[in-house]
């Protein structure tokens, strides 16, 4: 039930912080509001109404390190706690936070399994998404301090925190009592008539997850689908974290390395010999550079051949997954995974990969000819000038787009104008034209964050209620994990008014008011229209941008952004945007909380925007003269991005094909799985360039363990996204119109996972043939393809 609730993998100035002190600190009773039969809440919106003011200043904190310095000084006080979470201000507060919850855990747990009658019956989709809230808190936001808290001592705490939720929310898994009750209430029909959509979506939810979990086999079986998950487990993170070439080093004479990189290639040498790691940085360059074919051809087929080990951990893991399914009366693992998927089956998988690699092939052929063309005109080549083999392929492809005469060479021509700050005003007011919701940073209080270079920003809406909160950590640091990610450290809730009342008569420390208590002293708000409490959905942002290192002449130089820098922003905020406006009653299915088919559509939407003229003329100026980017300089570079992009979804097609493959094998323990030869049968039917015998790189393809049988996802939503920008932004003619910004977020971002993914897509296009799904929906799909389609 509870395993598959983490779904994996974003006011302001000096005039305002003694209010927003004073904001933060307790309030006097006879300033709050009275809620709940005379229960208190604290009121949640501070945010300031100088939009033009908050603007220049979000500039500011991210591109003035004085300005920034200035602006979080901590006043006095004591320390607020991670997150305003008053438990977490030293690291053994984890312990005590997490033995306060399993308090909580133990009361609704008690509550769901001791209900009989018909009214106790009507809550039990709530309690259950409010016990999965309860551990989602703690499991959810101690994964991220351990993994990104620069303190021993608080990574240290944060694991064991996560470790005990970890194994009470197994625990709740077997605990079939939780199970028989949920179903029991689904089956009557008062109670589930009685349930808001969004309750009866979660019910199902859950039973699902109950479902594959095994709790309904019989005894014996369930130990033995206890015993596969952990097998899978051990080898998966084992394949991972011991994937291997079959020949770690090649060796080759100096003079055969003619067209590599100088120094790179003086720092492999000794004694006139290249001693060339077969993974890596060099094995990638000389496959880029180097003149000699033979030589390409040596470290290609090294490269791409994984070691005997690691094919055998990586069959080991594929027969523990075909076991797990045939145990849980699936066909194959692909359809035991998909089943709550928009794709359903692996058949429809099949039909959109055949269709969007259809699709593809026109422009493949196109890049394969001009390989061709290239590869006649080389006076060095003697191999096969009418055929590029699979070693050509990145040496021909790096000498065509060298060729492009472009400014774009310079790093510091597009650089210049896409300074960190400018940036985030370019989010936040494409934000604000087309939902109504801007950024407006604010003075972190003391603990609050995890490092001093954490700057926090409030989203707030157009009636200027806070809706959200993001804590944005970019800049570079030793031990930092240099992977862009978006977080939810707290989901999207609303706290019913039976939970205040009931912490409202109990003790409530370390927090002054039964509210705060109910949410952990993290950020909510009190709706203005209905008066309930809004847990707000909790954001951590998390970059590796280099700082800036002005020289004396531009001492004032900010962080400058390569252009994937800033498509890397404009995705991760796609993702932080789905969960600032999904907010749902229940957290099961706030947000990103939604199928993984469909979780990366508005990250991947949010990429289109990043480059559209319309958006760009929002936010591109040149960090010192002011002067709006030309147009011009972006496009070449958007030419050259897509100027051999079939290759690049070619190859994501392949490994969404083979991941099916894999995961659609049948067999019992002693079933014999040929990884090797499924490649190479993947590759000779669907590869416009054939794969040479002798290779075995799927040992590398490290995403079957985290992915498995749902690797097509990224490519999927890439096809949605694409129709989307074409119809409702009409190719970024529309890119930032309200009217097509409130489309979108009405008929996809606001409903998190509490729609079928099918019936948003639907919405939002305006084509109802698509709103139940299916094979023939999903080829569909496929045809629309990828690729540019140009403005409407």
């Amino acid at each position: 039930m509870l395993k598959g609730l983490r779904r994996q993998p974003w006011t302001c100035s000096r005039c305002l912080r003694a209010a927003q002190r004073r904001t933060n600190t307790s309030i006097s009773t006879a300033s709050i509001p009275k809620l709940y039969n005379g229960i208190s809440a604290v009121p949640t919106s501070f945010a300031s109404t100088d939009t033009q003011h908050d603007d220049t200043t979000l500039r500011q904190i991210f591109d003035s390190q004085p300005f920034w310095k200035e602006f979080s000084q901590k006043g006095s006080g004591q320390h607020a706690g991670l997150f305003l979470n008053k438990y977490l201000t030293k690291p053994a507060g984890f312990k005590a936070y997490t033995d306060a919850t399993l308090v909580k855990c133990h009361a609704v747990v008690d509550k769901i399994l001791s209900a009989e009658t018909v009214d106790e019956y009507k809550s039990m989709a709530r309690d259950m998404d409010r016990l999965s809230d309860l551990l989602c808190r703690v499991i959810d936001l101690a994964d991220f301090v351990r993994s990104t808290h620069p303190d021993g001592k608080f990574q240290h705490a944060a694991t064991m925190a996560y470790t005990a939720m970890f194994e009470y929310m197994n625990e709740l898994n077997t605990t079939t009592g939780l199970n028989d009750q949920l179903k029991k209430a689904s089956s009557i029909p008062e109670v589930w008539n009685s349930w808001t959509e969004e309750e009866q979506v979660v019910a199902g939810i859950l039973m699902r997850d109950f479902s594959k979990s095994a709790i309904d086999l019989p005894d014996e079986a369930r130990r033995g689908f206890v015993e596969i998950s952990s097998e899978i487990a051990d080898v998966g993170t084992d394949f991972v974290d011991h994937m291997a070439p079959e020949k770690a080093f090649l060796s080759f004479d100096s003079s055969r390395m003619k067209g590599m990189d100088a120094s790179l290639a003086r720092n492999l040498t000794r004694w006139g010999k290249v001693t060339l790691p077969t993974q890596g940085t060099p094995a990638v360059m000389a496959l880029r550079t180097v003149e000699d074919d033979d030589v390409r051809r040596e470290v290609y087929m090294a490269h791409r051949t994984a070691s005997k080990g690691s094919i055998h951990r990586l069959e080991k893991l594929l027969k523990a997954r075909a076991r797990l399914a045939k145990l849980s009366g699936y066909e194959t693992f692909a359809h035991m995974s998909l089943s709550d998927k928009m794709a359903k089956t692996p058949e429809a998988v099949n039909q959109f990969l055949q269709a969007l690699l259809a699709d593809t092939r026109p422009q493949l052929q196109s890049e394969l000819q001009d390989l061709i063309e290239l590869k006649k005109s080389d006076a060095h080549n003697e191999n096969f000038p009418s055929r590029i083999n699979a070693w050509d392929r990145d040496y021909y492809t790096t000498r065509l787009l060298a060729s492009l005469s472009t400014k774009i060479h310079s790093p510091d021509t597009l650089s210049a104008f896409f300074s960190l700050g400018t940036v985030f005003q370019g989010l936040s007011r494409l934000f604000n034209r087309l939902y109504g919701i801007r950024l407006v940073p604010r003075e972190p209080m003391i603990g609050e964050t995890w490092n001093d270079d954490v700057r926090r920003l409030d989203v707030v809406d157009d009636t200027n209620q806070r809706i959200a909160v993001v804590y944005c950590d970019l800049f570079s640091r030793a031990g930092k994990s240099p992977n862009p990610a978006h977080f939810t450290l707290r989901c999207s809730r609303e706290i019913f008014p039976d939970e205040i009342a009931e912490y409202a008569s109990t003790p409530h420390q370390p927090f002054p008011s039964p509210v705060e208590t109910a949410t952990d002293g993290m950020a909510h708000a009190i709706s203005p229209s209905t008066g309930t409490i809004l847990q707000l959905p909790t954001i951590a942002l998390i970059c590796d941008f280099a700082r800036p290192s002005p020289k004396p002449s531009k001492p004032n130089k900010p962080t400058l952004l390569t252009f994937r820098d800033v498509q890397t922003l404009f995705h991760e905020m796609g993702h932080a945007v789905h969960s600032i406006l999904g907010r749902t009653s229940l957290q099961n299915v706030s947000g990103t909380r939604c199928a993984t088919d469909f979780a990366e559509l508005p990250s991947v939407l949010m990429e289109h925007f990043a480059f559209a003229p319309e958006v760009l003329d929002l936010w591109a100026t040149h960090w010192e003269s002011g002067q709006k980017i030309p147009f011009a300089l972006v496009q070449e570079r958007l030419d050259a991005e897509s100027r051999m992009a079939g290759a690049e979804t070619e190859s994501q097609i392949l490994l969404a094909i083979l991941d099916q493959e894999y995961h659609s094998l049948k067999g019992g323990r002693g079933a014999a799985i040929d990884s090797t030869k499924v490649y190479h049968d993947v590759f000779s039917t669907y590869a416009s360039i054939p794969e040479p015998p002798g290779t075995a790189w799927q040992g590398f393809f490290g995403h079957l363990y985290g992915y498995g049988a749902t690797y097509y996802s990224y490519l999927f939503d890439r096809a949605i996204a694409r129709r989307v920008w074409d119809v409702v932004f009409k190719g970024g003619v529309k890119a930032v119109d309200r009217s097509a910004g409130e489309k979108l977020k009405s008929e996809v971002l606001r409903w998190g996972g509490g729609r079928d993914g099918w019936k948003c897509v639907a919405g939002v296009l305006g084509d109802t043939r698509l709103s139940e799904g299916g094979e023939e929906a999903m080829k569909e799909v496929g045809r629309w393809g990828i690729r540019e389609r140009g403005r409407k």
